[in-house]
């Protein structure tokens, strides 16, 4: 568990004074990556069994190798594509267990905080319409954030720099006057070469995981840990 020291360690990670922009990434950054993680590693390979008349094993072992093709691409996060790899409606079975779906502890706070400051705040997510409008609808979180864009809207997801050249073209935002956060590595080093002023890395994204390092990134554990830094600005709101 996080710390005050730990906080006080935190508090100059990010310059506020350079950020007018707050971008952040939505599973395992303000959301829970549990849900995710369950949904992924069990729920999923469990109903593909059950429609396939196969052992959970054997439909990890079927499933694997199809999810492994298209890693960090779009089809990776597009729920229609899955609908159709597996034939079980990817939207149906989330909306099924959505009582699952929660921010990460301490989130929720440093959403008004940012969004008390006057600052834009938007969510850039990989997540596919169907996931997000759900996810947000049930946390009421979609209230915090000016624009919420999807990776789906551009065809290339946040690994990709075209994303982020069809996001500035779609939404226009000074890149180094932007705070970005997210917890994938790939796309952090995507956001990072494109030219987003601050980067930060998110090591706790499921909650019911140990945290894990992010290498040669500025990180934090959740964004709870950057409400201090926070604090004490006194930046006129706009």
């Amino acid at each position: 568990m996080t710390g005050l020291n730990d906080h006080l360690a935190n508090v100059h990670l990010v310059d506020w004074h350079r950020v007018d922009w707050v971008l952040l990434d939505m599973d395992g950054t303000v959301l829970d990556l549990a849900f995710d993680n369950y949904f992924w590693r069990e729920l999923v390979p469990a109903r593909y069994a059950e429609k396939n008349g196969l052992e959970v094993d054997a439909a990890r072992r079927e499933l694997e190798p199809r999810f492994s093709a298209v890693q960090h691409t779009l089809p990776w996060y597009c729920t229609d594509h899955w609908t159709r790899e597996t034939g079980i409606n990817m939207a149906e079975l989330k909306r099924e267990i959505r009582t699952l779906i929660r921010p990460i502890p301490g989130v929720e706070e440093f959403l008004r905080m940012v969004q008390r400051s006057g600052r834009h705040l938007w969510i850039a997510t990989n997540a596919h319409r169907d996931s997000w409008s759900l996810k947000l609808e049930h946390t009421g979180l979609g209230r915090y954030f000016e624009h919420v864009i999807s990776s789906h809207d551009f065809g290339y997801p946040k690994e990709d720099r075209r994303f982020w050249e069809a996001l500035r073209e779609a939404y226009p935002f000074e890149p180094g006057r932007t705070l970005f956060a997210d917890d994938s590595m790939p796309v952090l080093s995507s956001a990072q070469a494109y030219g987003i002023g601050q980067v930060i890395g998110i090591r706790k994204p499921d909650s019911g995981l140990p945290a894990r390092p992010i290498p040669s990134m500025r990180s934090v554990e959740t964004l709870a840990e950057l409400a201090v830094t926070l604090a004490d600005e006194r930046r006129a709101p706009r």
